[in-house]
């Protein structure tokens, strides 16, 4: 998520006049975005440690 969209996202949250169903939905658009964004760097990091394996047993 871009940090724009994010910064949207946290002054609906915090905005007084915003209504609790939209500062609750603000909310869990955040929560959404961080789980996969969590999801994708783990994936990152097999996939890397998968492919650094790969080249040391093709080194061998």
């Amino acid at each position: 998520m871009r940090l724009g969209a994010v910064s949207t996202l946290l002054r609906v949250m915090i905005d007084p006049k915003t209504p609790a169903s939209t500062k609750v939905r603000a909310a869990g658009s955040v929560l959404c975005h961080s789980a996969k964004a969590v999801e994708i760097e783990d994936i990152e990091a097999r996939v890397f440690e998968l492919e650094r394996a790969a080249e040391a047993s093709q080194g061998r």
